[in-house]
């Protein structure tokens, strides 16, 4: 089940989806990406799907009794997401871009999801305890154009 609300602070108005863990994410990657500018809408559902699977898969292990709730705003040409789960939490290693060269590459492929996040979003950034990811978007930045044509 998908709920949406929304959510007013003193600032700005946010909205909030809150679901139960699942993979089945096309629903919700549909609505917070639906007001983002469509050159960075594949780019940016990439990336937050792969947030949004790991705050279910990883964080809840997908127990259909946890939620990930996501609250999301555009504030100017910014775009925020924050992803919270019900999960125990984790360290984030750290991760350095390099957009030359390519992502991490092991058997077991561990880090290369965040490293993608840190590839994809301007700036990613969890809470203490590993359970609230905040992820921004500056559409109009110069610094470069979409990863995903």
């Amino acid at each position: 089940m998908i709920a949406i609300s929304s959510l007013r602070p003193v600032e700005q108005d946010w909205g909030t989806i809150s679901f139960a863990s699942t993979l089945y994410l096309c629903p919700i990657l549909d609505l917070l990406v639906k007001k983002i500018p469509l050159k960075w809408q594949p780019e940016i559902r990439l990336g937050l799907q792969e947030a949004l699977v790991n705050a279910a898969k990883h964080g809840n292990n997908l127990d259909p009794s946890k939620t990930v709730v996501v609250h999301f705003s555009v504030i100017n040409d910014e775009y925020w997401w924050t992803i919270i789960d019900e999960g125990s939490g984790f360290s984030p290693p750290s991760c350095q871009v390099d957009f030359d060269s390519s992502l991490p590459v092991d058997e077991s492929e561990s880090g290369r999801g965040l490293c993608l996040l840190h590839q994809i979003f301007d700036r990613v950034h969890w809470n203490s305890q590993g359970t609230e990811l905040r992820l921004c978007k500056e559409v109009n930045s110069r610094s470069r154009l979409p990863l995903i044509p």
